[in-house]
């Protein structure tokens, strides 16, 4: 995710302009029916505010009067000012996140109730990007581990965050132009559809003791990564909510409310949310696979035997990284493998205990047949994360 810009918007719809200035809190204080409406912001900074917005575009001085309330937003002191801009400046829904902090005038505490918030707000983001690619690989799982993770951060890094309000609010910008399958409106309904799922089920859990809700709650989007995020985001607070909006020029999804309501979670939700975690990890059973790979590290405790292998994943699983044992037979042909710069081909089961990092029963290790061109791409692209692999 990356801060939202401040670029000038052009002359947008009216009507946007009024659904934006309406959802940041403005108010209308009269105007001329059917000619424009004048609109004040919020109490607080910036309250001294006027701006005219014509009813639509038909209206002789629309366009003037757009220019002036441009302007006016531009140069407003009020905080949403600025989150009306980067709405008009693209085609975006927004997803608000609110939490209910104690009052601190601790500089220190203040920022740890932002950092909290932000790592909250993308761990939830990548729970529900995470879950996107898996559907769209056609499956359904409760605990994604490794898996996914490298598309999930793809889709992220096309998002907008807005500034944090002392750790209270944060809103993120999800625009629909140009955005990944699993980006987009894709990524927001995923959002709103699993938060509502985790909520009926936290609430069957909670009246009831039994949590089976939440292995129904998988198909709407919801997996250990998402029960963890909505952890750490309710934890130290009074409570957090919440809410998709859509971009007023896109309109709501088809089977959405216009206006859905924002979903809240309380510390009387935490035991519920955790156990709901351990159960996806406890349920997801392990996934037999067929690796092509790269060896990158090698590692046995003397000359001879069994050995460990770090493997990068090129194709066969959605992880990037894998741990194998492998017997000597096995360890030797990836050592040679190694040396020679061509991946291997392996089977095994990959173990939910670790997050799918760790290839179980691994066996039938064969080099892979690859050409010169595609043996000296692997090569240079091994070098490049030699550093990033000794880091981890």
């Amino acid at each position: 995710m990356r801060p939202s810009d401040d670029a000038r918007p052009r002359p947008p719809d009216p009507a946007v302009l009024a659904a934006l200035l309406a959802r940041h809190g403005w108010h209308r204080r009269g105007g001329q029916p059917g000619r424009y409406t004048r609109w004040t912001p919020p109490a607080g900074p910036g309250a001294g505010t006027s701006l005219l917005v014509p009813d639509g575009r038909a209206y002789p001085d629309s366009a003037d009067l757009l220019t002036e309330a441009l302007a006016a937003l531009e140069h407003s002191a009020a905080p949403s000012a600025r989150a009306v801009l980067a709405a008009l400046h693209r085609t975006a829904d927004e997803i608000h996140w609110w939490r209910e902090v104690p009052e601190s005038r601790a500089p220190a505490t203040a920022w740890s109730a932002q950092e909290e918030l932000r790592a909250g707000a993308r761990a939830l983001l990548l729970a529900a990007a995470r879950t996107a690619a898996a559907r769209a690989a056609g499956t359904r799982t409760g605990f994604h581990g490794a898996r996914h993770r490298r598309r999930a951060e793809t889709v992220l890094a096309g998002l907008l965050t807005g500034p944090v309000d002392d750790g209270r609010e944060l809103v993120v910008h999800v625009p629909l132009a140009d955005a990944p399958p699993e980006g987009g409106r894709t990524l927001a309904t995923t959002v709103l559809r699993a938060l509502q799922a985790a909520r009926d089920a936290t609430d069957y859990r909670r009246a009831t003791g039994r949590g089976d809700a939440f292995d129904a709650a998988v198909e709407a989007g919801v997996c250990r990564e998402l029960t963890d995020a909505l952890v750490t985001l309710v934890s130290g607070t009074q409570g957090v909510r919440i809410g998709v909006e859509w971009a007023p020029a896109a309109g709501p999804p088809p089977g959405f409310a216009a206006r859905p309501e924002p979903v809240e979670f309380t510390p009387g939700d935490l035991p519920a949310l955790r156990e709901a975690g351990a159960r996806y990890v406890r349920a997801e059973p392990p996934l037999p696979v067929h690796l092509t790979a790269a060896v990158v590290r090698l590692r046995r405790e003397g000359p001879d035997g069994a050995g460990t292998v770090r493997l990068r994943v090129l194709a066969g699983a959605e992880v990037d990284r894998v741990r194998a044992t492998l017997g000597e037979d096995d360890y030797r042909l990836a050592g040679h493998a190694h040396l020679a710069g061509v991946p291997v081909t392996v089977r095994g089961r990959l173990e939910s205990r670790g997050g799918f990092r760790r290839l179980a029963d691994a066996h039938d290790l064969l080099p892979a047949r690859v050409d010169a061109a595609e043996r000296d791409r692997l090569l240079k692209s091994l070098h490049s994360l030699h550093d990033n692999l000794d880091a981890d």
